[in-house]
């Protein structure tokens, strides 16, 4: 099996009011927590191998491209989900993905985390509803907190959209009047329960007293691949857990996995299943409580909230959902935990960055300190499009920038809202 491994950029740390009111009456009492302070709360993102691409039909709606890099003359191969954007027309441009939402229930540490809880702001959130991406009321700035808003994805002003498709459109120059679509149709399975042994899981909290779960990773891991034995192979099978995170090694504040996605292939391709193999693709993530990442007030690490690292997981899924596109290394000084890699994955070089979109009213109130990081908004994740992992310039294949730029189209989901110079042009290499 293979995954990709969702690091929290600064620790993802939260957890529901009615989570920390038992805290104080039971064993995780905010005395006896231990606290993570904030200049610990590093992060990075990372993948645990890919499944071999099957031409199977029994996964979810994909096509194949390639491209040129013109930087090392390579041609790289990539597999996306949905429609080829360069050759379907019409109805055959428009695909859904059924997605099979499972909430974990996870007791750790004398605490409930009901994954339950989080379904309703989860279907409700942009990745689910639809919302106009023509504008956005706040995005990052420069220290990583909350900065002025503008315009989005012009193109697509007075469309109703869900996030992954006008990650998608725009991705592609889709907007408009196109009939391009990648949609999610969420499908709210049985909830799960996990019991985590007391020496695989603890309890940690946040500077501003969000308590959260804190689980050896091999050990979820496995947990999360036994579970899989009833996944249908043309679904994405989400699993959603809340405040819920992963350590690496033996340290507990080596810390924290957000989420992940990655693939399992069953039949062992052609040898014996004719060719048609099943190649299952999953993902994991935990909607995070504000005021774990985000400090009050629109501070830094504003955007890490909510559907963050949802949004992040989602759209990676959509760009390299069998976790096996590979291109020429990448480095950026937004992301120095990755150091040089050379995966496409949407969401790493970008991570802390984001928008606001759509109306939150799920724990929007003071954080357990008194402090507020709510602010009544969702905080999806800026993703970065293909054109910028091959180096194409001018970028003709994306949205164009929202004001008329040297290289045409834009190489994140944010354009100019996108704070950092690294993003108005291609990647650079390594």
């Amino acid at each position: 099996m293979s995954r990709k491994l969702l690091l929290a950029m600064s620790l993802f740390i939260a957890l529901s009011v009615s989570i920390v009111a038992a805290a104080f009456a039971g064993n995780g009492s905010n005395s006896t927590v231990p606290v993570i302070q904030d200049s610990q709360m590093k992060a990075t993102f990372t993948t645990m191998g890919g499944a071999d691409v099957l031409p199977s039909t029994r996964t979810v709606p994909h096509w194949f491209g390639s491209t040129i890099d013109p930087s090392n003359g390579i041609t790289y191969g990539y597999n996306m989900v949905g429609a080829d954007p360069n050759s379907c027309s019409g109805s055959g441009c428009d695909k859904t993905i059924e997605v099979d939402v499972v909430p974990l229930v996870v007791n750790v540490g004398g605490l409930t985390f009901d994954g339950n809880q989080v379904v309703t702001p989860t279907l409700s959130s942009p990745q689910f509803a639809t919302n106009d991406y023509g504008s956005t009321a706040a995005a990052t700035n420069t220290s990583f907190a909350r900065g002025a808003g503008g315009i989005l994805s012009q193109g697509d002003a007075g469309n109703a959209l869900q996030l992954e498709d006008a990650t998608m459109r725009a991705q592609f120059n889709k907007t408009g009047a196109s009939p391009y679509h990648v949609r999610l149709h969420a499908n709210l399975m049985a909830a799960q329960t996990i019991n985590v042994p007391q020496n695989q899981g603890v309890l940690l909290q946040s500077g501003r007293s969000v308590i959260f779960g804190d689980v050896d990773i091999s050990w979820w891991s496995s947990h999360i691949k036994n579970l899989q034995a009833q996944d249908d192979p043309t679904h994405l099978t989400l699993y959603l857990t809340k405040d819920v995170l992963l350590f690496i090694g033996k340290d507990v504040f080596n810390c924290c996995v957000l989420g992940y996605h990655g693939t399992q292939a069953e039949g062992g391709g052609s040898n014996n299943s004719g060719g048609n193999a099943k190649v299952q693709t999953f993902a994991w993530a935990s909607y995070i409580s504000p005021g774990i990442y985000a400090r009050p007030d629109g501070g830094v690490n504003w955007a890490l909230q909510d559907i963050h690292g949802l949004s992040h997981e989602i759209a990676e899924w959509g760009d390299d959902p069998f976790v096996n596109n590979l291109v020429e290394p990448w480095l950026t000084p937004t992301a120095p935990q990755y150091g040089s890699t050379n995966i496409l994955e949407t969401g790493d070089p970008v991570v802390d960055i984001g928008f606001a979109m759509g109306t939150n009213t799920y724990l929007q109130g003071p954080n357990p300190n008194g402090s507020q990081s709510a602010d009544g908004y969702y905080h999806p994740e800026d993703e970065v499009f293909l054109p910028w992992f091959m180096r194409t310039a001018p970028n003709t294949v994306s949205e164009p920038t929202q004001t008329p730029s040297t290289n045409i189209g834009r190489y994140t989901l944010m354009g100019d809202l996108n704070p950092f110079p690294g993003f108005r042009a291609p990647a650079t290499g390594c």
